[in-house]
């Protein structure tokens, strides 16, 4: 391959720094491989650091591309590679998976039952999901509410919460509550009165916020203890002696089980919108409004 297209950005900001550029195919290296990028998920995170917001965990060298989760068919594997082949279908994280092309440090064989397109959105939300399920210690027979519930974390910690008999309160607009509710979830919205409204709903053991919307100090009411508490999105929590989850764990065993849901039939996590390359500055700016049920995918 002689060159690609790829997005990159050469200064922090808004969508508007996002352009379409000519670029070379990068190499693998050991323990890498590369792949032909069909589709790649649009994250939280990916915006975040398109702003250049205080990641310490992920230091900019400009001018940078973005993406992490995709999928695509593997087009030349790294030394030590040895369970996959040139020509299969993967899904997992990667280095700037905005691209025709890109390197993946994380991935499993790509379940069957989904398109290229479903795949890409599976790898960081559920590894978020298994992480903070076991971060915040709900166990079967409890009950959690999830603030954000029907985003792609949200999606996914909830099937899974379910699978394990956990019972599921759930945050939402109006909109998304069929959707929740098809999934074994209690809803009710986040407007004026939403506490007093998920009291009615029931006891709350544990509480995952997945949308930073300010609403610690409720949920540690709600819970009793800050230490049933833990958040994905809202940086002031630390101050309500809430803890906040940033740091990813195991991606590969997060892959693993990611295929075995899927292939149980246990997790589904829809596709909300598609885009194409040249599309990914209307993508961040529909992904920062919120109120996404599933994920958001750019086709490549």
């Amino acid at each position: 391959m002689s060159g690609m297209k790829k997005i990159i950005y050469t200064r922090f900001g808004g969508p508007d720094v996002l352009h379409l550029v000519d670029s070379e195919v990068p190499r693998p290296g050991p323990g890498q491989l590369r792949i032909a990028v069909r589709a790649a998920a649009v994250n939280a995170f990916d915006w975040r650091v398109r702003e250049g917001q205080k990641l310490g965990a992920h230091p900019v060298q400009l001018p940078a591309g973005l993406g992490l989760d995709g999928s695509g068919v593997v087009e030349k594997v790294g030394e030590g590679v040895t369970d996959v082949e040139v020509g299969d279908a993967v899904f997992g994280e990667g280095i700037e998976t905005y691209a025709e092309s890109a390197l993946m440090s994380h991935w499993h064989l790509m379940p069957a039952e989904l398109t290229f397109a479903e795949a890409a959105g599976y790898p960081s939300v559920v590894e978020t999901a298994l992480r903070v399920l076991d971060e915040v210690g709900v166990h079967a027979g409890e009950t959690l509410l999830v603030s954000g519930a029907a985003g792609g974390v949200g999606s996914a910690v909830v099937q899974i919460a379910r699978s394990r008999d956990i019972s599921v309160i759930g945050t939402a607009r109006r909109a998304n509550h069929d959707y929740l509710r098809s999934l074994g979830v209690l809803v009710t919205t986040y407007d004026e009165g939403w506490a007093d409204r998920v009291r009615r709903l029931g006891r709350v053991d544990a509480a995952l916020d997945l949308a930073g919307a300010g609403i610690i100090q409720q949920l540690v009411e709600l819970t009793g203890t800050p230490d049933r508490v833990l958040t994905t999105a809202d940086l002031d929590a630390p101050k309500f002696g809430v803890r906040f989850s940033g740091s990813a764990g195991d991606v590969h065993a997060a892959l693993v089980e990611a295929a075995r849901l899927i292939a149980d039939g246990v997790l589904r996590i829809p596709v909300t919108q598609t885009y194409t390359l040249s599309e990914a500055a209307a993508a961040h700016i529909d992904s920062q409004a919120g109120h996404t049920r599933g994920r958001r995918i750019i086709v490549v």
